[in-house]
């Protein structure tokens, strides 16, 4: 029996926990890969999580937090790259300038009036730590996100996943 080696956790860690039931590995290796050419070594480690359930999540674990950064469940879909980009920039490095990826969502709005609890929970992390113009823009560009196109799929065995129709 191989002997279990000791890995020290690298912060800031980011975990993207997908469902494998949903196909979404392509989609988090994707976000994966965004993030680690926006921040290169300011990120000490990323993990794909695999999991069911139609669970789509990303958190970010810094020496002081462990933060939800998204959750597909409660805010109705997918990030944006440059939203994804910019919830993480706000924690690891706030100083830090992101060129297009700073300017305002174009997509039209699909919600009107006062977001709902999920929303405003994703966009206070921004809000809180940032407080400059971005946070109006990062606000908006979160409420406007949809779901990408995501359809349920059948997992190995043949089952969908209940939980991502």
């Amino acid at each position: 029996m191989a002997d279990a080696q000791q890995t020290d956790v690298v912060l800031p860690r980011i975990a993207i926990t997908f469902c494998t039931q949903c196909k979404w590995l392509l989609r988090a290796a994707y976000f994966g890969q965004e993030l680690l050419s926006t921040f290169g070594t300011s990120i000490g480690e990323i993990a794909l999580i695999p999991a069911t359930g139609g669970i789509f999540t990303v958190y970010l674990t810094t020496k002081t937090e462990h933060l939800l950064i998204w959750n597909r469940k409660d805010q109705g879909g997918f990030p944006e790259t440059k939203i994804l980009k910019q919830l993480i920039r706000n924690h690891i490095e706030p100083e830090k300038k992101l060129g297009h990826s700073d300017t305002p969502s174009s997509k039209p709005s699909k919600l009107s009036g006062t977001p709902d609890d999920s929303a405003a929970k994703s966009t206070s992390i921004a809000s809180e730590s940032n407080g400059d113009a971005n946070s109006d823009s990062l606000e908006a560009s979160v409420r406007s996100t949809t779901i990408n196109g995501a359809l349920p799929r059948a997992d190995a065995n043949g089952e969908n996943c209940e939980d991502c129709k």
